[in-house]
């Protein structure tokens, strides 16, 4: 598999509302990857566009721990509203 290029995942711009990650593609569109993809491992960014791949570079276990912490920060904040 070739890789147009390899980003970082500071690089990257995140969407709370679709739990995507996205970065500027050449073409004029954009890379795509999802939050849950990167948790399971994935670290290829598509574009919808045209065939360009980048490779993510991010620690999936510094990732999925990060997201577990804030799961449950995010939780205990639901808890202190409700009380």
């Amino acid at each position: 598999m070739v890789f147009h290029d390899e980003v970082e995942i500071e690089d990257f711009e995140y969407d709370e509302a679709t739990e995507t990650y996205t970065y500027p593609c050449p073409c004029g569109d954009i890379f795509r990857i999802s939050k849950e993809d990167l948790m399971y491992g994935e670290d290829i960014a598509r574009c919808a566009s045209c065939s360009l791949l980048i490779r993510v570079i991010y620690n999936v276990d510094e990732f999925v721990a990060k997201e577990e912490e804030a799961k449950k920060a995010k939780a205990g904040t639901s808890n202190l509203a409700v009380n």
